[in-house]
């Protein structure tokens, strides 16, 4: 028996940034969306709903759309014994912790990161996960269900790491696997989880961790399988001078040249950061089509130094907006990366940096570029009805709405927003999750979380 249809009328909304190519804002007009996709876009719509919401005084934004994450470390932030360490003595001394993930610890994370992030707006979410520890259970079936119980659209990865300490890597034993056990793991994950049609809420990239801890044959061999199934490619790279001392000492090279030639550049893949290339380096992603995700919190907290994102988006070179991991930014809200990001820039690019508006399109149609879908990032007929909803009468937006495009990167918005749709489907109603109880799951991940600190 087929399922009735699902309407979703929004009435009323004050101002709609759209970004879509022409940059189109509309004032007082309806949006209407049928099965999760967006039907019309104008004034006064005559269409039955199932619901109606009023958006009278509210601005309508596109929803956020993070590319890089790492969930699991939500219950592993703040903590006193890293607060001022750099990448690599950062990693060493967390793997400790999270050599003892397993199904339970990852679908709570994964409940209250992605809770977190829906409450301020995003409704699709990449989580990069590469730790898997041994007998650890099928982890990505927990953050799948985990994203099918909020409501979130899910991209997930099927990480890896071959090299531990003994081999030159950072990771003990423990979370490392062989190649042949990780390139097969790969498959079921894709084969079982990857969904590329119109709408997909759930699918799968193939992401070795970083070129520090995996192998030049895993590499090789994980981009050799992604692009037999079809799925994306990411990884760390050109995140901290340490990495490029330690490929340049290993390989003789700097870290893109070393993945270049190991076949992951291209439209297909994205890395996480992108730090430190030069020039050159810079055109060559233009060139290939190669994307970087931005962190800009993680990357200031971890003083790994200011991605060249002006530079980037002048090149055309596909940039999206990320958080990274809950550790190495203590939280999970792309609102917050959006305002860090547009004073980031401010300060260190002046007049050559990106909009407020540039930063939001950069968390929206450019993350969803890098994701590889153009289903979603803009409001317009035919796109999903992802979308979030502000009400213009907060008092902490007086004065500050004559640009609507812009205000998300130049005034910022504290606290959750008051609706996100995923899908044509309220998740956040009223600045709260609306398929969980927020209290009773924040008192079972703490005590989760506890007892998980507690085995270090």
């Amino acid at each position: 028996m087929e399922s009735a249809m699902q309407r979703l009328l929004i009435r009323s909304i004050s101002k709609l940034v759209s970004c879509d190519e022409r940059d189109t804002v509309y004032e007082n007009v309806d949006l209407y969306a049928e099965d999760g996709v967006i039907r019309a876009i104008g004034p006064k719509l005559d269409k039955p709903a199932d619901e109606v919401l009023d958006a009278a005084h509210m601005l309508c934004y596109p929803g956020l759309i993070n590319t890089h994450h790492h969930l699991y470390q939500q219950f592993s932030r703040n903590l006193p014994q890293v607060q001022n360490m750099e990448l690599f003595d950062w990693l060493k001394t967390l793997y400790e912790i999270w050599k003892n993930l397993d199904t339970d610890v990852v679908r709570l994370s994964s409940l209250t990161g992605m809770g977190e992030l829906m409450k301020h707006g995003c409704t699709t979410c990449f989580d990069h996960h590469y730790v898997f520890p041994q007998g650890a259970g099928d982890l990505l079936e927990a953050q799948f269900a985990a994203a099918e119980e909020l409501g979130i659209r899910m991209h997930a990865s099927r990480g890896s790491m071959d090299l531990s300490r003994k081999d030159g890597g950072l990771p003990p034993d423990s979370v490392v696997q062989t190649v042949d056990e990780i390139l097969a793991d790969s498959r079921r994950c894709i084969e079982t989880y990857h969904d590329p049609s119109f709408g997909s809420m759930r699918q799968v990239a193939l992401a070795p961790c970083s070129p520090f801890s995996v192998s030049a044959d895993l590499l090789r061999q994980s981009a050799f399988l992604a692009r037999q199934y079809g799925v994306r490619l990411h990884t760390h790279v050109a995140e901290t001078k340490d990495e490029e001392n330690y490929t340049l000492a290993r390989c003789g090279v700097r870290p893109l040249e070393y993945m270049a030639s190991l076949g992951w550049t291209g439209s297909d893949v994205w890395y996480a950061h992108g730090i430190h290339f030069n020039d050159e380096e810079l055109r060559e992603l233009a060139r290939t089509g190669t994307g970087v995700a931005h962190c800009p919190i993680s990357n200031m907290k971890l003083s790994s130094g200011v991605a060249r994102v002006p530079e980037m988006l002048r090149l055309g070179v596909p940039v999206g907006l990320a958080v990274d991991g809950s550790a190495s930014n203590d939280g999970s809200s792309l609102l917050e990366e959006l305002r860090v990001c547009y004073l980031l820039h401010r300060l260190t690019a002046s007049a050559q940096a990106p909009s407020g508006y540039d930063v939001l399109k950069m968390a929206t149609r450019g993350s969803a570029r890098l994701l590889g879908r153009d289903d979603i990032g803009q409001l317009s007929v035919g796109k999903c009805a992802d979308l979030f909803l502000v009400d213009s009468r907060r008092l902490e937006l007086v004065g500050g709405l004559y640009d609507p495009k812009s205000v998300l990167g130049t005034v910022g918005l504290r606290g959750p927003v008051d609706y996100t749709v995923v899908n044509g489907r309220v998740t956040v109603r009223e600045g709260r999750l609306v398929t969980v109880d927020e209290p009773i799951l924040a008192e079972k991940a703490r005590a989760r979380c506890d007892a998980y600190l507690a085995r270090t």
